[in-house]
This record gives structure tokens, sequence and C-alpha cells, in this order.
């Protein structure tokens, strides 16, 4: 029900927000349920019913998977059939989660990298050898196929499918009324077995905010675990415990994550986005974005810039 909602939520709300704004027309979201006449239940004692619209399939431009009843419970052949036709026909196929095992059965995934939640990685890689799977990340797109890990990572796909759409302005209008960023740096190593109770962990959360606000500044670990009271050791262990990745990467992914922001709202030079974003050089920005990100800056704000 989550995921389902995370999709209502991205295409099916209306959005005055936007108004003036979209170059072309905003989404038309419909439901069609497999289950003909039957009530869907879920945890809680929750049911509900859902139109069987097995038509929508064939003329959909977009179509969002969003989880499935288990790993192990096969999907039905008329669906299969259904996915494979629509994707043929030029259709975007999109899964949250579970889903995943649906467009594999599909044959829709061969050959291509894809994820899911990384409880499930190991068994999608056994059961599709054909597929590869990226157990670490957030979402993978390859065009008219995009995968998502579990939950909240579906809102981290659909965003970026919404500024494919519309571009980098909207989908960030979007993002600000979901309450969450327009997209987070790093992978679902974040999320495994992470905890951020103790004074320890407080500390690397207010310490964050801080970096957060001094990216244009020289910073180091020694300074970092001054300024959190900590030695550089425990530093070091309490931030990957925190967030998966040591201090320094962490602070180079938040610096390119910073940059992306001004190539999408400013035309600044490299030079100086790359002084405004604290990186050493021109040289070291370049290379840690194009490593993080994929692609140049220039060719970054040529695809994203609001301008």
């Amino acid at each position: 029900t989550f995921e389902f909602g995370c999709a209502a939520e991205v295409f099916a709300l209306k959005r005055p927000e936007l108004e003036g704004k979209l170059k072309s027309d905003w989404y038309d979201f419909q439901v069609h349920c497999i289950d003909r006449g039957a009530y869907l239940k879920a945890a809680g004692g929750l049911q509900f019913k859902a139109p069987q619209q097995a038509h929508l399939l064939k003329t959909a431009d977009t179509i969002i998977v969003p989880g499935w009843k288990s790993i192990d419970s096969p999907a039905p052949k008329a669906l299969l059939k259904a996915l494979r036709e629509a994707h043929d026909s030029g259709c975007r196929i999109a899964s949250i989660c579970s889903g995943v095992f649906v467009l594999a059965a599909a044959g829709l995934l061969d050959g291509l990298r894809v994820t899911t939640h990384w409880r499930y990685a190991d068994a999608l890689a056994k059961q599709y050898p054909a597929v590869t799977v990226l157990a670490n990340e957030l979402y993978v797109d390859e065009g008219s196929i995009l995968t998502s890990a579990g939950s909240a990572a579906g809102l981290d796909m659909m965003l970026h499918m919404v500024q494919r759409d519309h571009g980098a302005q909207v989908a960030n209008l979007v993002a600000q009324r979901l309450v969450m960023p327009i997209h987070r740096e790093g992978g679902q190593a974040q999320f495994i077995t992470r905890s951020m109770l103790g004074a320890d962990k407080q500390r690397i959360a207010h310490l964050m905010d801080w970096i957060r606000s001094h990216l244009h500044e020289r910073l180091t670990v020694a300074q970092l675990a001054a300024k959190s009271s900590m030695t550089t050791r425990t530093l070091q262990r309490t931030f990957i415990d925190s967030t998966g990745l040591s201090p320094l990467h962490w602070l180079t992914q938040e610096r390119v994550y910073f940059a992306k922001t001004l190539l999408e709202q400013s035309q600044r030079s490299e030079h100086t986005l790359a002084q405004d974003a604290g990186f050493g050089s021109l040289q070291t920005f370049r290379y840690h974005f194009k490593k993080i990100v994929g692609v140049s800056p220039l060719s970054y704000r040529s695809t994203f810039s609001a301008g």
C-alpha cells in the first residue's frame, strides 16, 4: 500500500503549484487491478477494491508495478504478456521493490542493470541470471525500463521520472511538496542496519548540518573530529556506522550535490562554482562530479538548467 500510495502521490494529485510552469500536460493517473472482483488485503486488516481496466495497459505511456505479493508468487501469464506487448509498443515500465520480479518474469530485464530492495537482491540475481542486479542503488534508469529499491526509493525514482519528463524546476517543486530532496546521494548501504540513536550519532547529525553550511571551506577529518568533540578514529567509525560512508566520501558527495543545485539555478562559471562548492581545483571538481553523477558539470547544466 505504501508503494502504491507513493505512485498516486507523485502522479495523481492536482498540482496548482505547477500552473504556468508545465510545457506539456501533467499525468493522467489510472489504476488497473488484475484480480477481478476481489478485495485486495493489506496489513492491519485493510481491504480495498480497484477497477479492472486491462485496456489501460495497451494505451499507457508509463506503467508502474508498485511491489508484488511475494517474490515467490508467480505473476499471471496474461499480465506478463500485456507488459511485453506494452513495452514493445514503446511504453515506459517501472517497478518498485519486489515489483521487479514481475518485470523479470516477463523477460523485460534480460541484459539490463536493475535494482530492488537489498533483502531481495540475491534472490533476484539467482532466479534471473541474465539480469545484472545492482544491490546498492536506490534506482536504476535503463531508458524504457526503470527499477527502484524498497519503499521510499520508489519516490526517488518517480521524481527522477518527473525530471525526465518535465525538467528540473518542476521536479524540484514536486519534491518540495513531498518535503524531500530532489535527489539522494549514495545507495542502500546507508540504510542497512543504520541507527541514529545515542549521543555520538546525534553529534554526527549535528555535524552534518554544520558541514552543509561550510561546504566552501577547506575541511579535514581532524577539523571535523574537533568540531564534534571526537577523536578522528571515533569520528570515522561513527560516521561509517551512521551513513555507510567515510566523512570525506560523504563530504565529497554533499559538495557534488550542492554543485548540482548551483548548475541548475545559476550560470556561474565552472571555476567559480568549484570554489563555491569547496573543491580545491577545477580538475578535482570535474573528476568527482563525473564520477558521482556520470556526466560532466557542463553536460549536466545543459540538461537540467532551469534557465
